[in-house]
């Protein structure tokens, strides 16, 4: 399997890596020789708008598609020499759900099961430990048609589960949820990571990402346009800012000749500096007031969001079709 050093000089084993990865339909190149290396037990997002390419990379290394070039490793597994090995290691679920609606939920689990060739007795006990942990037991009777979009989503991740795959990919997996529904999912996606799954997330919820990937790419034209973890994506935007608010006029104007850099709006009486927001930045802004003798009334540090990573980087072309959820 694929390794990189920690700092600690200890080996990460890599659940996924993709070196020079490309994949065209006719004239059209959909990826365009992307790189990505992803931890075990880790959550890596790859963001972009629709068409960039998100589901294809899923599809091609998930075995579903194959790629026009690139070496590919999943699960310590050649995705070429050995895809078998690699169907083995993961699971796979979508927006679109492969439950079956016209039986129960426990039995679509146990066709599962079966699918997974686990003897009866194995197959019933996963099914019911599953069901359990996915607060399902009350629905397993009944037909998964009667179940409400985020029930069949948990559904969907539990049979992926009756294999026990450590590396799970989850294509736009809270697409159409509601906000409640959403977080719940949020919850059993920390759950697998905290068991040691390694989880392939691709989302166009960019607080999504923020909440839960330990890593992200930017896919934008084929290329992946940034990587990082959320906090380093946000400082590559500019905009960060400092804002002191004031109620005296006087303490205002004061304030204005002490701090360099400054913009103002002398009828809010409030004073904009850039920063990045460190403790350095701050303590520096402070103690030039206290030189002064003055005191603002109200501080609040703005800092770029994952929105203004993802427009800088995919332009307003890019822009998500869901409307922007409210940062955390």
């Amino acid at each position: 399997m694929p390794t990189s050093r920690q700092g600690d000089g200890h080996p990460s084993p890599a659940a996924v890596s993709a070196v020079g990865l490309r994949k065209s339909y006719g004239d059209k190149i959909v990826l365009d020789g992307i790189d990505l290396r992803i931890p075990a037990g880790s959550v890596f997002a790859l963001l972009g708008p629709n068409g960039a390419g998100k589901t294809t990379a899923v599809k091609i290394l998930s075995t579903l598609i194959s790629a026009d070039a690139g070496d590919l490793h999943v699960g310590g597994h050649d995705l070429t020499a050995d895809p078998q090995a690699v169907r083995a290691a993961i699971g796979v679920t979508g927006q679109f759900s492969a439950v079956d609606g016209l039986i129960t939920g426990e039995e679509n689990m146990l066709l599962m099961a079966d699918l997974h060739h686990l003897p009866k007795a194995e197959g019933r006990r996963v099914t019911a430990e599953l069901l359990d942990r996915f607060d399902l037991v009350d629905a397993a009777k009944k037909p998964a048609s009667t179940y409400s979009g985020g029930m069949k989503r948990r559904l969907d991740i539990a049979m992926t589960l009756v294999g026990s795959p450590r590396i799970i990919f989850l294509d736009e997996p809270t697409t159409g949820l509601d906000p409640r529904s959403r977080h719940t999912m949020w919850g059993v996606i920390r759950g697998l990571v905290a068991d040691g799954v390694t989880v392939f997330l691709t989302t166009q919820y960019l607080e999504e990402a923020d909440q839960l990937a330990d890593r992200i790419a930017v896919l934008h034209d084929g290329k992946i346009a940034a990587e990082g973890s959320p906090e380093q994506l946000k400082r590559i935007v500019p905009g960060g800012h400092v804002r002191l608010r004031f109620t005296d006029p006087v303490a205002y104007r004061f304030a204005a000749d002490a701090l360099r850099e400054v913009s103002g709006d002398d009828e809010a009486l409030s004073l904009s500096i850039p920063s990045g927001g460190s403790q350095r930045e701050l303590r520096s802004i402070l103690d030039r007031l206290d030189a002064k003798g003055v005191e603002a009334d109200e501080l609040t540090v703005h800092t770029p969001d994952l929105d203004d990573v993802f427009f800088a980087l995919t332009g307003p072309a890019g822009a998500p079709d869901q409307p922007k959820e409210n940062a955390r």
